[in-house]
């Protein structure tokens, strides 16, 4: 499916405000920006407030793409005992776990041969209203 919306040719700036103008430079496609590998990406809704420290909220659109290796501090969808959960991977020496990003340890999912834990896919863009 296409998606496309109006893109600007101006670019707008984070300081102080410049004239602006309605010129409309043409139509993008989303697709062509926020997906990487058509075949291996989907789109899943955030439920819960457990990745806010994070910047993730309820209710956000996550893009996220299968086919990716997670690297450390990666925010992923795992499969966590038959459940999907949004989590940061996180790396060490001596084990892998997953974390909601907090400093709290206790909150630490272990990924292990033994868990019934395993990464879905990685978090490539994250979609929220700031509205």
């Amino acid at each position: 499916m296409k998606l496309t919306v109006p893109f600007y040719l101006h670019k707008a700036g984070a300081g102080f405000p410049s004239p602006a103008t309605d010129y409309i430079e043409e139509d993008v496609d989303l697709n062509v920006h926020l997906i990487k590998n058509v075949p291996a990406t989907f789109v899943i809704r955030v439920q819960g407030k457990s990745m806010t420290d994070v910047g993730i909220y309820d209710g956000d659109l996550l893009v996220v793409d299968r086919s990716l290796e997670p690297k450390n501090f990666s925010t992923v969808v795992a499969n966590v005992h038959d459940e999907l959960v949004v989590k940061n991977f996180i790396k060490s020496k001596n084990q892998n776990f997953l974390s909601s990003g907090s400093n709290n340890t206790e909150d630490k999912i272990i990924i292990n041969e033994d868990s019934n834990v395993f990464i879905w896919g990685i978090v490539t863009y994250v979609i929220h209203s700031t509205y």
